[in-house]
């Protein structure tokens, strides 16, 4: 084993050389590796995500119906800044998948929808002793087709946005009510926007 540590294929001059350059390299980026180091070790102390899935009915202007499922994920990305400012509140990242349906003089328009989108919500309140929560939320979304109940929309990527009423049951069971806007921001003409009124129900693990 020490005759092959010794390397004797190699001059000493260079193992020295190789040696000096480690040690200068090692002190030049010693705040950047203390970074890492420091990261990975809070990476591993943070507790465990929590996750909330939800079902929701849509109801869209007219004949339009929905379904949204939904799974959400807490995150502690942006606390301390929410801290610092004042607004407090707890931050979520949202994957719902929107089952959208048109029947207008029983003919039927379907369109599936994928979003995602953060979700920051704080506690407002109370009703009959349970915390009631407020929600907003701007996130993006991608249809499966931009012709839908009579309406262009002319792109496939649109904005969902939120603002809704969270209220817990227990800690881990709450109901809500919420209304959606889906818009492509002006990014395109037409943008007629779709709205929706949410009534669900989310279930806390």
């Amino acid at each position: 084993m020490l005759n092959l540590l010794r390397c004797p294929n190699l001059p000493v001059s260079s193992l020295l050389s190789l040696r000096s350059a480690v040690v200068r390299w090692l002190r030049i980026n010693r705040s950047i590796i203390q970074a890492v180091i420091f990261g990975l070790a809070s990476f591993g102390l943070q507790a465990a995500p929590q996750y909330q899935a939800h079902v929701a009915y849509l109801q869209g202007e007219g004949d339009v119906q929905g379904i949204k499922l939904a799974l959400q994920r807490s995150t502690e990305f942006g606390q301390p800044t929410l801290q610092q400012l004042g607004i407090g509140g707890q931050l979520q990242f949202e994957f719902s998948a929107n089952f959208w349906r048109y029947q207008p003089n029983n003919q039927t328009d379907q369109n599936l929808v994928l979003a995602l989108s953060p979700v920051w919500t704080k506690q407002i309140g109370a009703l009959l002793q349970r915390p009631l929560d407020i929600e907003f939320g701007i996130g993006v979304s991608l249809l499966d087709d931009t012709q839908f109940a009579g309406k262009n929309v002319s792109t496939h990527y649109q904005f969902e946005d939120r603002l809704g009423l969270q209220w817990h049951l227990s800690t881990a069971h709450s109901v809500y009510l919420r209304y959606m806007h889906y818009s492509n921001g002006g990014v395109k003409k037409p943008n007629p926007g779709l709205d929706f009124i949410a009534v669900g129900y989310s279930q806390r693990f």
